[in-house]
């Protein structure tokens, strides 16, 4: 394997939908960030199992930072691969009664209340990075507006410094406004740590705010296309 963040090669994946998942080829390097469009939630979903080895392709190979997630031994082998990741989805559970500090704490202790005095530093550090105000700090996450909620998100993907950052259509509950200062704080988050981004979004402003590159996925072929920009005049 060579030296990408992550790397898909000739993958398929039937997932009961009208068509498998299919991926003819995709490299990302390290630190690059990469938008790609084509795939709705179900489809997302199933590659973000796939990137991350919480299942294998029927075909093909699927490797993240050199390594091919068929070679994942047993449970132990996965979770210390599955750290490498910090993942943005409305599957990643906020407990709602507890305060955002709180919430981003959690990747630390599970003593939150409160989070020890090193731990709440480092989950207001969190805070900051992703530019949560400070007033929101003791709020209940369950009274943040979606905005609010997607930063605790990202906040919670950034905590253990991932190499590789997946979003699952993190912009879809957010406005044009909202989606666009979104994708700015993650892009220039995962760039202060290099890490290498991947975003899932049926959203190409919102694609084109967060990442460098923006492909578009052929469901028959799953032939990645760059998506370039369209100046009109």
């Amino acid at each position: 394997m060579n030296g990408a963040a992550l790397e898909l090669t000739d993958v398929s994946k039937d997932y009961r939908a009208l068509r498998p998942l299919r991926i003819a080829r995709l490299a990302v390097a390290p630190a690059e960030a990469v938008a790609i469009l084509g795939l709705d939630q179900p489809a997302a979903e199933i590659f973000v199992n796939l990137v991350t080895g919480a299942t294998l392709p029927d075909r093909g190979t699927v490797a993240a930072f050199g390594r091919s997630t068929a070679s994942i031994s047993d449970s132990s082998d996965w979770l210390a691969f599955v750290d490498r990741f910090g993942i943005v989805s409305e599957r990643a559970v906020l407990l709602d009664a507890l305060t955002v500090i709180q919430n981003l704490a959690m990747p630390f202790t599970v003593d939150i209340e409160p989070p020890p005095d090193h731990v709440r530093r480092q989950a207001e550090s969190l805070a900051v990075s992703v530019d949560l105000p400070e007033p929101t700090w003791t709020v209940p996450v369950r009274d943040l507006d979606d905005a609010g909620r997607a930063r605790v998100r990202l906040g919670r993907a950034l905590a253990l410094d991932p190499g590789l950052l997946l979003f699952e259509h993190a912009s879809a509950r957010l406005s044009r406004r909202d989606a666009e200062a979104f994708g700015a704080t993650a892009r220039t988050a995962a760039a202060a740590r290099r890490a290498a981004i991947v975003a899932i979004t049926g959203d190409e402003p919102f694609a084109r705010t967060i990442a460098t590159r923006v492909l578009a996925l052929n469901q028959a072929t799953g032939v990645l296309t760059e998506r370039r920009r369209r100046y009109f005049f």
